[in-house]
């Protein structure tokens, strides 16, 4: 146009103001201000100073040139500010949106639709971290490509959690571009939860982003991360509302660890998880969720032995665990590497006072994944719940057993007392996985339960009060306190101590000494008496017991000492109603009541047994002609030659009348018969007034002779009269 003006002037000078009014008009239209005044410029020096006509066309032409570019520019600017503007809207109405998602997974699928207009030419996409790469989470439109490498600008943003800007993707060796991908430009926004990235926000297309674009995409990625971080938080509130709520709801501890489980495995999108338990040398699952494969229920229900898995890893360091390689780890189960499980989370579950995890929380998947900072800290804090409510179901369970046990106490006899006693000690105080219970009679303290001993071998050994104290190992008042006292093989010689108190080649078979590695002894005190001494052990871990430890032992003191109280006296009641009151020795129910339960024994472990059936001679000529006083005398005379020469574990009866018995356990045939002649001799030597008495004795033996107690019984009774009819002392 300004060219076309020149001509014009050059040729008719009178034409060219009412073309420039022309121009003006165009101009104005075009909104050219600066090219319109140039153009004037021109037409006015053409017609002021004809003489310079050329220079004027110069001017004209720079003008006009000047004009051109700067219409350019203009439109440009124009066309940029209407797409940052479209842009910005764009961005406003995916902001309105955002606060709406409930889910991060939601929130982080719903962004590229969001956001899809902004990646002309390319794409828009969300990458999520998984194993060895990024996963596409969501994309519009769609890739082929599904997982990338950390590299490029998309891993760029990952690794260093900022905003990265590509302006020629085609030149980063690792890009890489699905087919007929045309994109130029790309931009890598980082999404974090909780200062972590979680994602990476990308978008790609055809034309560089404009630095204000950029900038906006910028503030929008913050305000993602800022919804993140408050999804994070409202998750976490929610869990840990429900939780307490699980928990306050549930009656005893199995259930709620199943409650507990499966709200962390469905609100973490896993797959399965277990609650595990320490009891003695073994992890034993108190709850299990999501768990179908058979090889793993078989480790649910057959434990954990010690030492395998992460949770053992857990329970001596009291360090969470997470991990997405489970198969490189030093400590793992088996039937989880076989069948390719990948990421786990075990967690103690802490409980005041204790050196181990007494429980541990595990949840995993097969699949590999990253564990966010938020999830870390949601376990933890989950954990931590777990603890108080577990803790206060586990006091609760602690006085239902009291309970049970004193409801018991009227029903079982003795012996079953004691080692009820002991395996509810066992189940109650953490760290224990074996013991036994010394109980006080006739002056000495005796073996009567035992949990993974040899409690038979036991018995053949007693302890004086001056020998317990030895083993308490403390002063004599802190035993009639009740006080109790842990004793670990880190610090002192368990066996060796063991060796003062007792016979080591008894202590060390039956007792196990050389293989406790730790011990808590708890005595039991009732009116200035030590009743007896609870002894409870761990034979793998010297650090099993601690604070929380002796705080249960001490719960069970109180009502130990009285649950011991009532039996010994119901003992006494027992013994006077099973008890001979001339000879004192025990009597025929006392025989039928010892002959039942060791012949129990005798089946159970293999071991020999026999009996003897006596009847005096001599005795009735004795009372008929010397008085029942003298008949008394002689009665007593008899018991007591009898308990004269009985071995240690032998039992003598008074069956009534001029009639005696005698149990032989751990003894066969040839043993009994040797015992029943020095019975004899002994009383063959008892004579009154020069009345002598004799005796006809039948023995049986277990099992050749019978299997019951009326068989061994009949044959034993066809001896003794056997032996009468010939005239023999003893007849077997």
């Amino acid at each position: 146009m300004g060219l076309l003006a020149g001509l014009l002037g050059y040729s008719n000078p009178y034409v060219l103001p009412w073309f420039m009014i022309a121009v003006a008009v165009v101009a104005s239209a075009y909104g050219l201000p600066w090219g319109l005044l140039a153009a004037g410029l021109a037409a006015l020096g053409l017609l002021l100073f004809p003489g310079f006509q050329l220079m004027a066309v110069g001017i004209l032409l720079l003008s006009a040139f000047l004009a051109h570019r700067l219409g350019e520019s203009l439109r440009q600017a124009h066309r940029r500010a209407k797409a940052l503007a479209r842009a910005q809207r764009l961005l406003a109405q995916a902001l309105e949106v955002i606060p709406q998602e409930e889910t991060p997974e939601a929130l982080l699928k719903g962004l590229p639709d969001r956001l899809a207009a902004l990646g002309e030419g390319g794409h828009v996409g969300v990458w999520v971290p998984e194993g060895k790469g990024l996963r596409l989470l969501a994309s519009r439109p769609p890739l082929s490509v599904e997982v990338i490498p950390y590299g490029g600008v998309v891993g760029r943003a990952f690794r260093e959690g900022r905003p990265v800007h590509g302006p020629d993707v085609r030149r980063d060796p690792d890009y890489i571009a699905p087919p007929d991908h045309k994109a130029l430009a790309e931009l890598a926004l980082p999404l974090l939860e909780r200062g972590e990235v979680v994602a990476v926000l990308n978008l790609e297309r055809d034309r560089p982003f404009p630095e204000e674009l950029r900038e906006g995409l910028e503030r929008f990625a913050q305000a993602v991360s800022l919804h993140l971080d408050r999804l994070a938080d409202l998750r976490e509130r929610r869990l840990q509302a429900e939780l307490a709520e699980r928990l306050q709801s549930a009656p005893t501890l199995a259930q709620a660890a199943e409650k507990a489980l499966a709200l962390l495995v469905e609100g973490l999108g896993l797959e399965a998880g277990a609650f595990w338990e320490v009891r003695g040398a073994r992890m034993v699952s108190l709850a299990a969720y999501g768990v179908k494969e058979p090889f793993l229920l078989k480790v649910l229900e057959e434990g954990l032995p010690y030492g395998v898995g992460l949770a053992w890893q857990v329970y001596e360091t009291l360090s969470p665990v997470f991990t997405a390689r489970y198969a490189e780890e030093a400590r793992v189960v088996p039937a989880l590497k076989a069948l390719g499980w990948r990421t786990f989370a075990a967690l103690p579950v802490p409980t005041p006072g204790a050196p181990r995890a007494r429980r541990v929380l595990v949840v995993g998947q097969r699949g590999e994944k990253l564990w966010r900072r938020s999830e870390v800290e949601l376990l933890l804090l989950a954990a931590r719940t777990l603890g108080l409510g577990l803790e206060r179901l586990q006091e609760t369970e602690r006085h239902q057993g009291v309970n049970r046990l004193f409801l018991e106490l009227l029903e079982k006899p003795l012996e079953e007392l004691y080692q009820e006693v002991l395996e509810e000690a066992i189940r109650q105080v953490p760290g224990s996985e074996a013991g036994s219970l010394l109980v006080l009679e006739e002056g000495a303290y005796r073996y009567r339960a035992a949990v993974g001993y040899d409690l038979e071998g036991l018995r053949a050994i007693s302890f004086t009060p001056e020998g317990m104290l030895l083993w308490y190992g403390r002063p004599e008042e802190g035993a009639k306190r009740g006080e109790p006292r842990l004793m670990s093989l880190a610090e002192r010689p368990i066996a060796k101590i063991s060796h003062e108190t007792a016979p080591p080649e008894v202590i060390d078979r039956a007792g196990k000494a050389q293989e406790i590695q730790a011990n808590l002894c708890l005595p039991v005190p009732y009116k200035g008496e030590v009743l007896a001494y609870l002894n409870l052990d761990n034979l793998h871990d010297p650090l099993a017991f601690g604070e929380d430890s002796l705080g249960v032992a001490r719960f069970f003191a109180a009502p130990l000492a009285t649950l011991l109280h009532e039996s010994r006296t119901r003992k006494l009641l027992e013994e006077a109603a099973l008890t001979d009151p001339l000879t004192g020795l025990p009597n025929r129910r006392a025989f039928d009541r010892f002959l039942l339960e060791e012949l129990k024994r005798a089946e159970r472990y293999g071991y020999p047994l026999a009996l003897a059936v006596m009847d005096l001679r001599g005795f009735k000529q004795v009372n008929d002609r010397l008085g029942h006083a003298v008949g008394d005398l002689a009665l007593t005379k008899v018991a007591e030659a009898l308990e004269g020469q009985r071995r240690n574990g032998d039992r003598i009866f008074r069956w009534g009348g001029d009639e005696f018995a005698a149990l032989f356990p751990h003894t066969g045939k040839e043993g009994a018969l040797r015992a029943a002649f020095r019975y004899a001799r002994a009383i063959e030597a008892l004579c009154f007034n020069g009345l002598c008495l004799g005796v006809n004795i039948g023995l049986a033996a277990f099992p050749e002779d019978g299997r019951t107690p009326d068989e061994l019984l009949s044959a034993a009774d066809t001896r003794m009269y056997q032996a009468k009819a010939q005239g023999l002392s003893v007849l077997a």
